[in-house]
């Protein structure tokens, strides 16, 4: 049986792009709720599919591994015979060249999923100037990066998400895609799946189907809208709508059955190129609040369509065309599955304010003691920041 590639195991058979973690951090792009396909396999190894593959990645500070496996719908990592025969020069050149090909082709695959050509580390300088808060967090949250997932899988997996928590949306999602993909191949005892098809989801029998595996209400909402986009629109229409401009792109959407306003920012951000999208859930309504004092909600229990796009506007005002990138590094921040990267950060400030502090009243006492007089520490520029206020639009 094939098993989960290790780099560890054998570095020569793994393929590589230069790509630093500041650019990219598997762990956090991975998890923090974009994508619902990746699970770690190893300690910081991940497996998960895209493009009809599957891929391991892992990464050291400077470079992104990764391993393709082969032979799609057999066993994954089981290669063809490909013994040398002297008679066959002309056929192992041939085979040669269509290696290297496909590894030009799957390291372009992985430029473009996590838009590697998109300087994070220039767009994090650009936020950080701009907003002190987002600053703090960049600090322990560097490489969030949004990945360019493919519109139909991206729709489908996050209509799925309806009141529900990243694991149990996890769990659906890869339901989903072994009651109605494409088998690839088993790993261990995993079996993986190509993400549905439209017209597979369109069937009429999927909605029972998926009721039967838990889906609830959501059962409804998937078939519907795969149905409503093949009879209205055609199998094309999802991808064409990164053509157009991003509010066209989202209300077009809202269109289909079990897609609201966040769902629609959701799949316009992390699949369509609107990268000023700015999905607004509870979550972020909450950050708005604390972190950035948004009041003009007038103490309102829901989230209405105005307060979405006050704060939407307002984070656009604030962080510019890239607005959606910066709102999904506070909203990973802000999970309870990285709460110890800020605990370890702010346990490793409090001994390093620790030790200056003693090396401070050391150098005090000396120059006391030489005589020196006492000068006032200024403030700090976080000290003299002045409370941040929200614009808000009338109805």
């Amino acid at each position: 049986m094939a098993k989960h590639a290790v780099f560890s195991s054998g570095a020569k058979i793994w393929k590589s792009l230069e790509c630093a973690k500041s650019e990219l951090r598997l762990d956090l792009t991975l998890a923090c709720g974009q994508t619902f396909r990746w699970r770690e396999t190893a300690e910081e190894h991940w497996t998960g599919v895209f493009r009809g593959r599957v891929w391991t990645l892992t990464q050291t500070e400077d470079t992104l591994w990764y391993y393709v496996y082969k032979n799609q719908g057999g066993a994954c990592g089981e290669n063809k015979d490909q013994k040398k025969d002297s008679q066959k020069i002309d056929e192992e050149e041939t085979q040669s060249a269509t290696v290297q090909q496909d590894a030009e082709v799957e390291a372009e695959m992985l430029r473009d999923y996590f838009q590697l050509r998109v300087k994070l580390g220039d767009l994090y300088r650009e936020w950080g100037a701009a907003d002190c808060h987002f600053k703090q967090i960049a600090d322990i949250f560097t490489g969030v990066r949004m990945l360019r997932q493919d519109p139909t899988e991206c729709l489908f997996s996050f209509i799925c998400t309806s009141n529900n928590h990243i694991s149990r949306i996890q769990g659906m999602v890869e339901r989903l895609c072994q009651a109605l993909g494409t088998p690839l191949c088993q790993l261990d005892q995993t079996f993986y799946h190509d993400f549905p098809t439209l017209s597979a989801l369109a069937d009429r029998g999927v909605e029972q189907r998926l009721r039967d595996l838990g889906f609830g209400y959501r059962a409804r909402f998937l078939q519907q809208s795969a149905k409503q986009i093949l009879d209205t629109h055609g199998l094309q229409w999802l991808d064409g709508l990164r053509n157009v401009l991003y509010l066209e792109a989202r209300d077009a959407l809202r269109t289909l059955s079990g897609v609201g306003t966040k769902v629609a920012d959701c799949v316009c951000l992390m699949s369509l190129d609107k990268s000023e999208a700015v999905p607004v859930d509870t979550h972020v309504w909450q950050i708005a609040k604390r972190d950035y004092k948004y009041t003009a909600d007038n103490g309102q229990k829901t989230l209405t369509e105005k307060i979405h796009r006050d704060i939407g506007h307002f984070f656009r005002e604030l962080w510019g065309p890239y607005a959606g990138w910066a709102h999904s590094v506070l909203f990973c921040a802000d999970l309870k599955k990285f709460q110890n990267l800020k605990e370890m950060t702010h346990l490793k400030q409090s001994k390093k304010k620790e030790l200056c502090e003693g090396n401070c009243k050391k150098f005090k006492i000396k120059r006391e003691f030489d005589g020196h007089e006492k000068k006032k520490k200024p403030k700090s520029e976080c000290q003299k920041k002045a409370k941040m206020s929200f614009k808000t639009e009338e109805v």
